[in-house]
């Protein structure tokens, strides 16, 4: 799991609480998160495999949205932290002795002590750089249905993460270890601000997310009723889908990441405590312990359990999802011309093309477009506007645009 405690295990002189946490079934615990790691690791191999099924015929390959490119940065951060997490219980199972290492005080040995730093550092800048990248996506999903984003805020959001994200790491390991190693952790002054560093991107998501989701569904809901001045039942269930589907990105770091927080509060309070033994704190060092062995099987499951909230179960299929159900409606365009009077010069000729279609102020092409790429996030999401190649320029579509959602 991703915890700042983990950088205090390489500390030789650790606090009560830490303590507490770190010598409670530590070969139960590690060896859950290392199947948990692993696990998520061989479904995340699943998931990336060849023959996904492309975004739309709408949308060029060769050149992702931008929240397509934020979802796969998200998604490799989760990986790779997963990859740091299942080593670490893989080492901690494999080689004891090289464990006990990192709590001797006067060992000349330093390749433990860098292990335990250097895979504690990679964990937490992995996993607070997916936080920043999902911060991202809720920032992008907003500014496509303004249509204030662009490819060019790709580059951004990179400078955005990974800067943030290495300050902020390094800015708290250096506090936790200053001046040395053996003097880490001596008291709270040093592991607050590496517990703040820590935590400060996920609060971010769990607290910002929201209300940028929020923003970005009533900004859907403005943008189709802006089609043709009605709100439509497949428009409102158009809008229902995209609700949902941030609604189940929220749920999903709820469950996963509550616990670190509790399990944080509690340590935190006995280490206030001038006795944690008492017998008057055995329900709060119950809670503490349940909490951690909470955070070793939710953290490692975040990636899975968002990929089910954008492909459903087919995400875990080995075959192709079959066909999806499609929810026709009624560009702007469309509704405008079958809803006109006849002409007044009666009906055409068979040879005759039919009238030109006017344009309704609005931009219909452009919200379209905007719709598309919000959906299109996640690949084979659970909802996707196909937009047909020939309603550019003016042109009457082809075929209707769709609304694809799976069975």
């Amino acid at each position: 799991m991703a915890s700042p405690r983990l950088g205090t295990f390489c500390c030789p002189t650790r606090d009560a609480a830490t303590q507490l946490a770190l010598v409670f079934q530590p070969r139960a615990f590690h060896a859950l998160c290392l199947g948990s790691g692993a696990l998520r690791l061989a479904l995340g191999l699943l998931q990336l495999r060849p023959g996904r099924r492309p975004a739309g015929p709408g949308i060029a390959s060769a050149s992702p949205a931008t929240s397509a490119r934020v979802l796969r940065a998200a998604t490799a951060c989760d990986l790779l932290g997963c990859l740091g997490i299942a080593v670490r219980s893989a080492v901690w199972l494999g080689f004891p002795s090289f464990v006990d290492d990192i709590s001797a005080v006067n060992n000349t040995d330093v390749w433990p002590a860098v292990f335990c730093v250097g895979s504690a550092l990679w964990i937490q800048l992995l996993y607070s750089a997916c936080f920043w990248w999902w911060f991202c996506y809720a920032v992008d999903a907003y500014l496509v249905i303004q249509r204030s984003a662009g490819q060019s805020t790709i580059l951004l959001y990179h400078l955005m993460t990974w800067g943030l994200a290495a300050l902020l790491s390094v800015e708290g390991a250096l506090m936790l270890y200053y001046p040395s190693m053996a003097r880490c952790e001596r008291g709270l002054e040093h592991a607050i601000p590496h517990y703040i560093t820590t935590y400060l991107p996920l609060l971010l998501v769990l607290v910002g997310n929201p209300i940028l989701f929020r923003k970005t569904v009533t900004a859907v809901a403005s943008l189709l009723k802006g089609r043709q001045g009605i709100y439509t039942e497949n428009e409102r269930r158009m809008g229902a889908r995209i609700k949902t589907r941030f609604f189940k990105i929220m749920l999903v770091f709820i469950v996963c990441w509550f616990s670190n927080v509790i399990n944080e509060s509690l340590l935190f309070y006995l280490e206030m405590q001038p006795d944690i033994n008492s017998s008057s704190l055995k329900q709060v060092r119950n809670a503490a312990k349940t909490t951690w062995f909470m955070m070793g099987i939710l953290n490692p499951a975040q990636g899975f359990l968002l990929s089910l909230a954008f492909y459903g179960w087919t995400g875990c299929r080995l075959t192709l999802p079959g066909p999806s159900k499609e929810i026709q409606w009624d560009s702007m365009t469309t509704s405008a011309t079958e809803g006109a009077p006849p002409s007044p010069g009666g009906p055409q000729e068979p040879g005759e093309g039919p009238a030109p279609k006017k344009e309704l102020p609005g931009g219909t092409h452009t919200s379209d477009e905007a719709l598309s790429l919000l959906s299109e996030g996640s690949g084979g999401s659970t909802i996707e506007i196909h937009i047909a190649s020939g309603s550019r320029g003016g042109k009457a579509p082809d075929s209707l645009p769709k609304v694809q959602g799976t069975p």
